[in-house]
């Protein structure tokens, strides 16, 4: 629920910050778009203030010390069984895919269909909302469908969607543009929704906050990679072909391959086998404490 919520706040303040910020900037001037950075920065301050208030007691500041992990842990906790670590680079490829795209769309348009900063603002927004929607409509297609099928058709309407707006590019067309930002961020919200589900499926109760923990390690370095890759695959292609288009829909292709290439790992991932991996474990690990109990009875 938690989760939940925070996706669902994260979605609603990015559609209504770029709808504020294409009001603002609806006459493009230095001085407005200057006024409109100003005025989302010191709302997003007074915003984190207000949150960070009574977020914590005094005395829960060293029950929390037990609850920090290294990088070296975290990494520990995921390469050391099979069906976790498959999972971990699985979410990598996936995240590296869709949040990609994130420094991305905004300028394409612009530059492939010289749209104005307006226009351009508004991308988000239809994007954001389309996700919004599909946020909320994944908890019934869950009820519905297994969580790895709403996976699959998210990460599917994702690729379909990278690869239309790659082409729209191409074809110099703003309606297959617009249709596959819809699609995209239909296809985000499907498989964010059903990947979250399949992440707490593949999290052991006795060490909740270290998977956690190495899902959040997963989200910060497919971020990483895939806006390094964004940025630079962009520009070298852009310099090679002396286009700045073409540049985009290459990194729009790898994307749609990234996508594919989740679809394959998702097809390997058990969470029935990782989940008896745990339980064995832990028989193991009582088995073990029951024996040197014993030695040392005797």
């Amino acid at each position: 629920l938690t989760i939940a919520v925070m996706f669902f706040m994260m979605i609603v303040g990015i559609i209504i910050t770029a709808i504020g910020v294409g009001r603002v900037v609806e006459t493009y001037s230095l001085e407005t778009l200057t006024r409109a950075f100003q005025g989302v920065g010191i709302t997003a301050l007074i915003l984190g203030v207000i949150g960070l208030i009574r977020l914590e007691s005094r005395s829960s500041q060293t029950s929390g010390e037990s609850e920090r992990y290294s990088w070296t842990e975290l990494g520990r906790a995921v390469l050391g069984k099979p069906q976790s670590r498959l999972f971990f680079v699985y979410l990598v490829v996936l995240l590296a895919a869709l949040l990609g795209q994130d420094v991305l769309l905004e300028p394409f348009g612009a530059q492939a269909f010289g749209l104005s900063v307006e226009a351009t603002t508004r991308i988000t927004s239809i994007w954001g909302t389309c996700m919004l929607i599909a946020l909320l409509a994944a908890g019934w297609l869950q009820r519905r469908f297994s969580k790895r099928m709403v996976a699959k058709v998210g990460a599917w309407a994702a690729m379909i969607a990278f690869l239309g707006i790659g082409i729209s590019g191409l074809i110099t067309n703003t309606s297959v543009f617009y249709a596959g930002v819809v699609v995209l961020g239909i296809g985000t919200g499907l498989s964010t929704v059903a990947n979250l589900s399949l992440m707490l499926d593949m999290t052991t109760v006795e060490n909740v906050g270290l998977f956690i923990g190495a899902w959040g390690m997963a989200n910060a370095v497919s971020r990483l990679i895939g806006q390094l890759m964004s940025g630079v695959v962009r520009d070298i292609f852009s310099a090679l072909v002396s286009s700045q288009a073409f540049g985009y829909v290459v990194v729009f292709g790898i994307e749609a391959a990234f996508l594919a290439l989740s679809l394959v790992m998702l097809r390997a991932i058990n969470v029935v086998a990782f989940q008896e991996q745990a339980a064995s474990e832990r028989t193991d690990l009582v088995e073990h404490a029951v024996l040197m109990s014993d030695a040392l009875g005797n």
